[in-house]
């Protein structure tokens, strides 16, 4: 199994009683919550969190793309991917993900990537997304033409990288006279593509299609959902004729480690509570913007939040508590060896072969997202490496 190291950065300095006063902490919240002193000291943090993944024995550090929310940092998750390259030597620097649809030229998304693989020498991972639907507020892009957008940037993109240029490109959204990649990426035939996302029927069948068998990333979802999600990426590749590897199934889970179930419950709720209930609350118009989901999916969604409490994308009915977070396995929390046994139970009936842990989250503090990281990468990932 391979085992990453994922952040989100979050703006952990908000006054989220204030920030009550405002329907979400997406798009709607004004920036004036944001000092950009403390936000440097931030940066700064995250980026020695992550860097230390590959000291730490990690695969790989994680990072990825959200605007104009305190839930995360990144609008320009290259720059983190450009620095991290800059602190580490050997491991993975995964994107995941860009938000493809968002842009008016793919092509830049394409150079980005290409800059970033041969400044790492080949260890850049790409994680394409169409984005949550909150992020078509805060760029304007129509979230009925999504699917359309994402598909067409993708062949683009992937064209661009392996095909000699310079070419013509001719579609249905974006029209080049010249496609002419400087640089080239420097793995081959391109970067691997990662995809995450929370299981939209669309989103199995496609990156599970033989021509891409692209890695299935399941995101901030209750135990019950991965296993769902991931054993319908198997049987949609056995109805293409083949049996997905492990490699082709990951799960990506906030984690908290501690040496007492006690002391892990303690120093994890904080952090825990506010990701779930504060930082990722969207009502529903942001979380779902008319024409961005088919009716399936739709019908999907709305069945998994009844099954699960909504703790996920759009935030809970209720308050969730850690307990509730836990016992619907959104959440890891425990000792080593109860977190390598949460773990388990997804590996048994998925065999997925990729884990992402996220090792800070919400308010979680330095000390102990360093705390958490160097006692998981030490008594949980060694068992995880040998499945």
């Amino acid at each position: 199994m391979k085992v990453m190291n994922f952040s989100l950065m979050p703006y952990r300095p908000l006054d989220i009683p204030a920030s009550k006063n405002y329907r979400s902490a997406w798009v709607v919240l004004p920036n004036t919550f944001y000092d950009p002193v403390k936000g440097a000291d931030e940066y700064e943090s995250y980026i020695d969190l992550l860097a230390a993944s590959e000291d730490l024995g990690f695969d790989g550090a994680c990072v990825n793309e959200h605007h104009q929310t305190a839930y995360g940092l990144m609008p320009a998750p290259n720059l983190i991917a450009s620095a991290l390259i800059q602190r580490t030597k050997k491991m993975k620097i995964a994107v995941l993900g860009r938000a493809l649809p968002l842009v008016n030229n793919p092509i830049n998304i394409a150079e980005e990537f290409a800059m970033l693989d041969n400044m790492s020498r080949g260890r850049i991972i790409a994680g394409f997304v169409r984005g949550i639907g909150a992020e078509y507020h805060a760029s304007g892009a129509n979230p009925a033409f999504s699917h359309d957008r994402f598909h067409e940037a993708h062949d683009l993109i992937v064209k661009a990288w392996t095909t000699p240029g310079p070419f013509p490109w001719e579609g249905e959204h974006y029209n080049l006279n010249y496609v002419n990649l400087w640089p080239r990426v420097y793995q081959t035939p391109h970067p691997p593509i990662w995809v995450p996302s929370q299981g939209s029927i669309e989103t199995i069948e496609w990156a599970a299609d033989p021509a891409r068998r692209y890695p299935f990333l399941v995101t901030f979802s209750a135990r019950e959902s991965v296993i769902k999600n991931l054993t319908a990426y198997r049987e949609q590749a056995r109805a293409f004729g083949y049996e997905a590897e492990p490699g082709q199934l990951g799960w990506a889970a906030p984690v908290y480690v501690a040496e007492t179930e006690e002391r892990a419950k303690q120093e994890a709720r904080a952090g825990l509570e506010a990701l779930f209930n504060d930082f990722l609350t969207l009502p529903p118009e942001m979380l779902l913007p008319p024409g961005y989901t088919s009716i399936a999916s739709m019908k999907k969604v709305e069945a998994m939040k009844k099954a699960i409490g909504r703790a996920g994308y759009g935030g809970p009915a209720t308050r969730q508590t850690l307990e509730r977070l836990m016992e619907i396995g959104t959440v890891v929390v425990g000792t080593p060896k109860s977190v390598l046994a949460q773990i388990e139970q997804v590996r048994e009936r998925t065999r997925f072969g990729t884990f992402v842990s996220m090792l800070q989250f919400g308010t979680l503090s330095n000390e102990l997202a360093r705390r958490n990281q160097e006692l998981f990468a030490a008594e949980v990932m060694p068992t995880l490496k040998t499945w």
